[in-house]
């Protein structure tokens, strides 16, 4: 039997998830795969800190070189978070011939060119499944059984937390701020939740997944991003009047050499299949040539799915002849070919408070008939504040520069702009 000797950067609630389930799943590893995984070393910060998995005190150590320059170790599993140092750390472990395993969706997304190169210099594998999405195989789903297929739009709720604030806002029509609270008391919410309510966390992860999707390098700097803090109760309640759902979406279309990713509150008709998604769960949306519509959904988060995607890594990396690495040109910027655009068409929801006047609702239609965006639906609410009431409109498909246009023509005196929420189909 092959015995595998590994070693931990990181011991947090994931790597102690990936000791416990190697722990536990020895046997059916052994039987299966004909593999034994050994952990010999795992780097903390605190060998004294008090630890829910049962590593043994031992192994513990707070000096990397233990992991990295360990000539018996071949195989390292990554678990600290942050583009640094675990970046470095994983580069130092490749360059000593370690294949590495990851959950790091910040330093994959920031360095993967780096990453990749180090990788196939040595001639050892680099594996992120765990990158995106937790326990949904995506990554490894896009590199192999939809290579036949030219993927032209993705679509995915990738971020657990915004999923499940949204989800109870629109079921209980509860207020932002409250929901956070509730989502940090039971732990699905870090204490400071900016990355994840900003769309930092699903811009990483869908500028990784958008690469492998289209078979190019997509920056994250090209990943345009926008929270949901300034989503609220009413927006999210005129939009279920109306037949949408809202959620946080990651979105890439390619059409040719043209490139479009973005992340934002978006509504989605309440019988497309991503709107059905609640809670802290996931789910990629996508269609390509030959496969059509696809969709894969599961558990995003948590540290037993993520656990779950890693311990999958490690095995594929131990059973593995050859390592395989994405073909596309990975570097640190795009293809000179491509076209990255941030004037995508889309419909919007618009809702405004206007003065309770004659010929208000003319005024506001020829703001957006002058940059050639038609209304598609309106609606007018019967509360009446300071002598506004709201009004809420759905326009035709328009581009984003058109719709950004039409805004700047309202007349603040008579329409006061509160809410700008893309719409897709």
């Amino acid at each position: 039997m092959k015995e595998v000797v590994i070693g931990f950067l990181g011991c947090g609630n994931v790597g102690g998830g990936v000791w416990e389930l190697l722990k536990g799943f020895a046997p059916e590893i052994a039987h299966r795969d004909h593999v034994s995984i050994r952990v010999k070393r795992v780097l903390v910060r605190d060998v004294t800190k008090a630890r829910s998995c049962s590593v043994p005190p031992e192994l513990l150590t707070t000096d990397p070189a233990d992991v990295l320059y360990d000539p018996e170790i071949s195989l390292v599993a990554e678990f600290m978070g942050g583009e640094q140092p675990a970046t470095e750390y994983m580069l130092t472990a490749m360059k000593n011939g370690k294949t590495v395993v990851t959950a790091n969706k910040v330093a994959v997304a920031l360095n993967w060119h780096r990453l990749q190169a180090a990788a196939q210099q040595s001639r050892v594998g680099l594996y992120y499944e765990a990158s995106v999405c937790g326990a949904i195989p995506i990554i490894s789903t896009l590199m192999t059984p939809l290579q036949a297929n030219r993927i032209d739009k993705l679509m995915g709720i990738i971020n657990g937390t915004t999923n499940y604030i949204l989800s109870r806002m629109y079921q209980y029509g509860e207020d932002y701020d409250l929901v956070l609270r509730d989502a940090q008391k039971l732990g699905l919410a870090e204490p400071n939740p900016a990355s994840d309510v900003e769309g930092m966390d699903a811009a990483y992860k869908l500028s990784v997944m958008a690469s492998l999707a289209f078979h190019a390098r997509v920056p994250f700097k090209q990943v345009y991003r926008e929270g949901i803090t300034r989503v609220t109760a009413m927006d999210i309640a005129c939009g279920k009047e109306m037949g949408y759902v809202l959620k946080l979406l990651a979105i890439a279309k390619r059409d040719g050499s043209t490139i479009e990713v973005r992340v934002h509150p978006t509504f989605l008709p309440k019988d497309h299949p991503l709107s059905r998604v609640d809670g802290s769960f996931n789910a990629v949306y996508l269609h390509g040539h030959a496969c059509k519509e696809m969709m894969l959904q599961g558990r995003g988060a948590g540290d037993m799915p993520t656990a779950s995607a890693v311990v999958g890594d490690i095995l594929q990396a131990a059973t593995a002849e050859v390592h395989v690495h994405p073909t596309f040109a990975n570097t640190a910027e795009p293809d000179a070919s491509l076209t990255f655009t941030d004037n995508w068409k889309t419909r919007f929801f618009i809702r405004v408070s206007a003065s309770d006047a004659p010929g208000v609702l003319a005024r506001v239609a020829g703001c957006f008939a002058r940059e050639n965006v038609s209304i598609a639906t309106m609606m007018q609410k019967d509360a009446v504040e300071d002598g506004r009431v709201p009004l809420i409109f759905i326009t035709h498909a328009a581009p984003e520069q058109s719709m950004q246009a039409a805004l700047r023509h309202l007349e603040p005196e008579i329409c006061r702009l509160e809410s700008v929420i893309r719409v897709e189909a």
